[in-house]
């Protein structure tokens, strides 16, 4: 066997202990968690620190360089986030109402662990924690298979967090780390559906497509954000630019910030200036239609038909001046990636078909596509935004982490 597949093969049977643990025993388990990340913060630092030095040397991208970055702060959030999903409910056991049927049967539903999750992911060192914790939360062993570039930060929080695991009785291998980072271990991961129940890929548009395009074990898509901000004719212009800017800006490295804008031809003359004022403040370059470099000038760069379906994750915004409502709807569906989209309006009548035509896991009406967040959502912390329709839809939360089987009883029943 190959040491993904020891991995696998531990994983399966540390999944089958921990499907019958009990909340208590799940919840005592995150706690010490949480209580490691905290207390062992400089161990983490370290190991980030190293991560972020070959970043630099290599001459990774700044945006890039942010999502990789750790500080006391952001663990202490981490951790933090490690205990609201401590205090949320067990999703696991929970059955629906028993019916009885006309035989006698009593037939209901009862939520289950999915078993062994795999999950393979890019820069972001905090997923190694999030992505643990609701897989255990759930009753799900989980295989991590972070990117090279945070190797260092993924191992030292896979360590801390083992040792956790073993302080309550149940087995370390409820989480593990692949060590090698080659490409060909993804490849392996692939294929092993004696072990493995679901892969979930987070992180740009090029792994997702390899991963759902390769991999025999069930996949749940996750992740490509090309959202959407449209101001239609009788929007707040002052509204519409603060969302603009918080869409764009808040942390354009994260997948539900906002890549393109749409503005009604009516308003544009006036509200394209008020936006580049705020988007001034963080040098956002815009890559606009011809009619947004005549009112903006030459610090618009032409935009392209490729720009339009691109995933920026910079301080890059495409531009569009739009005839109208229909434009704007024609022009998401075609371009966008059915992540989160925003209708800045008025027009009650205009919110309304917004919400109803636009395609997306998730639709705004007056606000910020920066919401599209398992917290903000009231889940608790998520293992990432969903863009497909089967199983999950949108920031997947511990109740996208299981299943369900039917449970019968009866009294010596038979057909």
């Amino acid at each position: 066997m190959t040491a993904v597949e020891v991995q696998g093969a531990a994983a399966k049977a540390a999944a089958a202990k921990l499907m019958i643990c009990p909340a208590k025993v799940k919840n005592e388990t995150l706690k010490r968690i949480a209580e490691a990340l905290v207390d062992k913060k400089q161990i983490i630092l370290d190991a980030n620190k190293l991560d972020m030095i070959n970043a630099q040397i290599s001459g990774m991208a700044p945006a890039f360089i942010d999502r990789l970055a750790l500080d006391s702060g952001r663990i202490d959030d981490i951790a933090k986030g490690v205990l609201e999903v401590a205090a949320m409910g067990d999703p696991v056991g929970q059955v629906d109402k028993l019916e009885k049927r006309p035989n006698g049967l009593l037939v209901g539903r009862k939520t289950v662990p999915l078993g062994v999750i795999a999950i393979v992911y890019e820069s972001r060192p905090n997923v190694t924690v999030d992505a643990a914790v609701l897989c255990l939360k759930a009753g799900n062993a989980v295989i991590l298979r972070g990117g090279k570039e945070a190797f260092n930060s993924n191992n030292a929080f896979a360590k801390l967090m083992r040792s956790a695991i073993r302080e309550t009785g149940l087995p370390e291998d409820c989480v593990s780390l692949v060590q090698d980072t080659n490409r060909e271990t993804v490849s392996a991961l692939f294929n092993m559906t004696q072990y493995i129940d679901v892969l979930i890929p987070r992180g740009g548009a090029s792994l997702i497509k390899h991963v759902a395009e390769n991999s025999k074990v069930p996949v749940i898509e996750t992740g490509v954000g090309n959202c959407h901000v449209y101001v239609e004719s009788t929007a707040d212009l002052n509204m519409a630019a603060d969302i603009i800017f918080n869409a764009k800006c808040r942390r354009p490295s994260v997948c539900n910030a906002a890549e393109t804008l749409l503005v009604d031809k009516s308003i544009a003359a006036e509200l394209l200036p008020m936006a580049k004022k705020l988007l001034d403040e963080k040098d956002t370059e815009l890559r606009g239609c011809a009619a947004t470099a005549a009112i903006l000038g030459d610090c618009v760069r032409p935009v392209t038909d490729e720009d339009y379906y691109t995933e920026f994750l910079d301080y890059i915004l495409a531009v569009k001046v739009v005839s109208g409502i229909e434009e704007a709807i024609g022009h998401i569906s075609k371009y966008g990636s059915m992540h989160s989209e925003a209708i800045v309006t008025r027009d009650y009548a205009a919110s309304l078909k917004f919400l109803d035509e636009i395609d997306a896991a998730a639709v705004y009406v007056n606000a910020s596509t920066a919401f599209t967040d398992g917290g903000e959502f009231g889940l608790g912390a998520e293992i990432g935004i969903s863009t497909q329709k089967m199983h999950a839809r949108g920031p997947m939360g511990l109740g996208q982490l299981t299943t369900s089987k039917f449970i019968i009883y009866g009294n010596g029943q038979v057909r």
